[in-house]
């Protein structure tokens, strides 16, 4: 049974958190909004702040989960990140962003992540 967008997107979010905390992340925000976008997660890990973008699919019909993120999603992320900074005041963090990819395929689950994706 394929779940909503909504209910899959947020199934992932929680690996994903889950799947960071475990690696040693410090999870500071979660749904951070900014203008009409969104940063999935924002976390401390190893000096750097950084800004997660999750990605979740339930099959293979359009591709792997990390290859839903464009040129036009980056600039997004990216703007929506220096509008985290600003509105805290951020000025001199090392920054840098990631992606977790996960997959639900035949009752498993993979999760891959890509450090300082872009």
């Amino acid at each position: 049974m394929q779940s909503s967008t909504k209910e899959k997107g947020d199934r992932g979010e929680e690996l994903a958190v889950s799947f960071l905390v475990n690696k040693g992340f410090e999870i500071i925000e979660r749904n951070y909004r900014y203008g009409k976008g969104e940063l999935d997660i924002i976390a401390r890990y190893e000096g750097f702040l950084v800004f997660v973008e999750v990605k979740s699919r339930e099959s293979l019909d359009y591709g792997f989960p990390e290859e839903a993120i464009t040129r036009k999603k980056i600039t997004q992320i990216r703007r929506i990140a220096e509008g985290y900074l600003a509105e805290k005041n951020i000025t001199d963090e090392n920054i840098r962003f990631d992606v977790v990819a996960i997959l639900f395929l035949n009752n498993e689950v993979s999760i891959n992540h890509y450090e300082n994706a872009f």
